[in-house]
């Protein structure tokens, strides 16, 4: 099955099984969010978070960049409009993005920076092009970081460095990303593209309510005391036992077979 939608000109939809594929899609300026395309991604990621069928999400950027921040002729023209325009539906979407099950890939190339950065931040995991250029930039406007850039950034890459990347500004590339743990994985632009298939196909075979339980329960332990994270852990495992997922895997270790999970 493969269908091909799209919602509106500066986001591409793309769905092939449990596999939906979100392109930002402004290339001539370099994908840069503006409001329809922060409305766009926010319909998209709550529409996704909904549907039970889908099992991975790749977010990607048409052209040469993943994205280059936000569109600062927006926030130019009227900074304090344009700044609420862009993070009010952006900060929904995060949140969204933060709740749901299905595990999201960053397919990244060409550049991510300001905004484009912090969003990438929030995908579980981060396949990156070798040659791609990394920067959090908004120092260099003058400005503070926005969209979950300094929640992020820390938990990523430990405060020593989330302060050198975010007050220095300085543009580093895909191998020094992945030495600071900002991404998962660095290959050759011509296998980019396959390297995500390849995981997208192994997750979305996965038990997706369970990477939902998971994903959420590791976010949450920085903010929660260790008694209250053993509660959590505990709540959801029980939770977990009348899923269809853990019957299966119980099954599958011991009749020694592979597990066939449907996602619920």
């Amino acid at each position: 099955m493969h269908t091909h939608t799209s919602t509106s000109k500066t986001l591409q939809i793309e769905r092939d099984g449990g596999i939906v594929t979100l392109r930002f899609n402004r290339p001539a300026a370099f994908n840069a969010i503006d409001e329809p395309m922060a409305n766009a991604f926010l319909a998209a990621i709550k529409s996704l978070a909904a549907d039970p069928t889908v099992r991975a999400v790749i977010l990607c950027g048409a052209g040469k960049a993943f994205i280059a921040g936000g569109d600062l002729a927006t926030l130019r023209a009227d900074p304090v409009k344009g700044a609420k325009d862009l993070l009010v539906p952006l900060n929904e979407a995060i949140m969204c993005m933060a709740d749901m099950n299905a595990p999201i890939i960053a397919q990244v190339h060409g550049a991510s920076a300001g905004g484009g950065l912090s969003l990438m931040m929030h995908a579980d995991f981060v396949v990156a092009a070798q040659g791609t250029k990394f920067n959090l930039a908004y120092i260099n406007l003058g400005v503070n970081c926005d969209v979950g850039g300094s929640y992020m950034l820390p938990r990523l890459v430990g405060l020593r460095n989330a302060l050198e990347i975010a007050l220095l500004g300085d543009t580093f590339s895909a191998d020094e990303a992945l030495r600071y743990g900002l991404i998962n994985r660095v290959v050759p632009p011509e296998e980019l593209q396959a390297a995500v298939q390849t995981l997208a196909h192994r997750l979305a075979q996965g038990p997706t309510l369970a990477y939902g339980r998971m994903r959420r329960l590791i976010r949450a332990s920085f903010d929660h005391p260790l008694q209250e994270q053993l509660a959590a852990e505990a709540r959801e495992f029980i939770a977990s036992g009348s899923s269809l997922d853990f019957k299966a895997g119980l099954e599958a270790f011991f009749t020694k077979t592979p597990a066939k999970f449907q996602g619920h």
